[in-house]
């Protein structure tokens, strides 16, 4: 008996919308460890990153090969007449409609996850409350295991959280990050510990990325 295209599209609807996750989980994780606090998970995923345009491609190929097996015409029985046959709503051209869907809003995750992180209040310039003199620091430093903009976000949410941080920039391609803080307030070694923290890590100045 032969396989009606309904139904050879199941593994295939599974196998583009698993291709499409396994894309993006490299930048969805720092966005759930922010979210859910699931901190150093944030780089489990960071080593499908050289994969990511493979994942891509497999994607749009299996659904690409879905939507043909919708798409193309039924056989024909005996008469001549085409064989009308009702799918059921896994197997209909709406649900791989929204599974199509659904993989591009992951695929494209990274170009619009950075933000969705929470917005940051701007910090408050910072109070003497024992006397002591803000001691300003500006450090520079090299990040390994960004992938996105939603990876660089994650770090500088991370960084923020602590008290006599001024400003943070960080840039994902670039690999740096940069932040002013008040050293009386937050060492810089506190500093370094809240970057290593979210799952990424501080490279030496001559490492390469």
């Amino acid at each position: 008996m032969n396989q009606s295209p309904s139904s050879a599209d199941k593994p295939l609807v599974g196998a583009g919308l698993l291709a499409a996750l396994a894309a993006s989980l490299c930048c969805i994780t720092p966005l759930l460890a922010v979210v859910g606090g699931l901190g150093g998970v944030a780089s489990s995923f960071s080593w499908l990153e050289p994969f990511r345009p493979y994942f891509i491609a497999l994607t749009v190929g299996v659904l690409g090969f879905a939507w043909y097996q919708q798409l193309k015409p039924r056989p024909a029985d005996d008469c001549g007449c085409a064989v009308d046959v009702k799918p059921s709503v896994l197997q209909s051209k709406g649900f791989l409609g929204v599974v199509t869907g659904l993989a591009a809003a992951l695929l494209a995750f990274p170009y619009y996850g950075a933000r969705l992180y929470p917005t940051a209040a701007v910090p408050a310039a910072t109070v003497a409350t024992t006397g002591a003199v803000p001691v300003w620091q500006t450090a520079n430093y090299r990040i390994g295991g960004m992938s996105c903009d939603a990876c660089a976000k994650h770090v500088e949410h991370a960084v923020q959280q602590l008290p006599g941080v001024q400003a943070v920039t960080v840039s994902y391609d670039q690999g740096t990050a940069q932040v002013r803080f008040d050293a009386a307030t937050s060492p810089a070694a506190q500093v370094a510990q809240a970057i290593n923290g979210t799952g990424y890590h501080i490279l030496p100045a001559n490492a390469p990325r």
